[in-house]
């Protein structure tokens, strides 16, 4: 029952921790206080969740091996699940994306992406190896009593601030599943503008998440449509690229090497045709000119200086 304590309260510091550093990341950003996370209290359960499942889970290897890289290696997986999992439940639940990372390198579907999970890599380490170390004596020297009201209390704000703010995502999903809208920008400004015009909880969710984007069946439908078009436009281009290439050469061709393509390939009908046995006296009069024709021609060609 202790050491379900400590990790309730490990979970709160922690949320607390990540909250103040998603606060001064949008401080620099947009030079304004601005409080993050959809609940209203200065907590971050994602932060926290992903501390005590690198607790967790590190408490269960470390009988095996303890070092640096398997750490690194536990939280980089565990927090990349956690964060990958929390915004595809979010989206799904309420129809937004609250991060997107598409424009990152090396990302996941726009859930997770390359830099994040190095980052939650090294803070697995520091959580385990350096804060760990320092709070869990400091949670064992409270008595229980006062672990459990100090928990019991935490939990009870924490619940009341959930059930507080899933009404205002209900609101938000509700919204965008009755908006006429049908692009993201516009479902957007309507529900910016619904929220303002409520009170206060309501106006702080709209400045928390100033880059959310929201998602419906609608919008979903017309950008397919329009990557569809674009598909098939960009094809048609490199057809008619391609058929204007083989005119234009075509075109460009010079007409001495045309001329001399088809004489070469009237010689060779000739001979296909031509039998001297059964051949007339007229038809061979025309082929030894013909073939005088041709020498004479073919003289003029070993005559003719190439051009450079």
């Amino acid at each position: 029952m202790e050491k379900i304590l400590d990790l309730i309260l490990l979970f709160f510091v922690f949320s607390f921790v990540g909250w103040c550093i998603e606060v001064v990341l949008k401080y620099r950003q947009y030079h304004r206080f601005i409080n993050r996370g959809f609940l209203t209290g200065p907590w971050l359960p994602i932060y926290g969740s992903g501390a005590v499942l690198i607790t967790v889970a590190m408490q269960l290897v470390s009988r095996w091996d303890d070092g640096y890289g398997t750490t690194f290696a536990v939280s980089f997986f565990l927090c990349g699940a956690l964060e990958y999992g929390a915004s595809w439940f979010m989206e799904k639940r309420f129809h937004a994306r609250w991060w997107d990372y598409s424009q990152k390198p090396m990302n996941l579907h726009g859930r997770v992406w390359i830099g994040n999970l190095i980052l939650f890599g090294l803070g697995g380490v520091l959580i385990f190896k350096i804060l760990d170390p320092l709070l869990l004596p400091q949670f064992a020297r409270l008595r229980l009593p006062v672990k459990e009201i100090v928990a019991g209390v935490l939990a009870a704000v924490f619940i009341a601030d959930f059930i507080v703010s899933h009404f205002v995502l209900q609101l938000v999903k509700h919204s965008v599943e009755h908006s006429e809208a049908d692009n993201t920008e516009a479902i957007g400004r309507e529900v910016r503008l619904m929220l303002h015009d409520r009170s206060i909880f309501y106006r702080r969710f709209a400045d928390a998440y100033p880059e959310v984007i929201y998602k419906t069946e609608r919008v979903a439908q017309r950008m397919e449509r329009v990557r569809a078009e674009t598909e098939r436009l960009r094809r048609l281009a490199e057809q008619r690229a391609e058929d204007m290439g083989s005119q234009l050469a075509a075109t460009l061709e010079p007409t001495a090497l045309i001329k001399n393509d088809l004489i070469e390939k009237q010689d060779a009908l000739i001979r296909a045709l031509y039998d001297d046995s059964t051949a007339t006296d007229a038809q061979r009069a025309l082929k030894q000119e013909i073939d005088r024709r041709a020498e004479k021609l073919s003289a003029r060609r070993e005559r003719t200086i190439p051009l450079p």
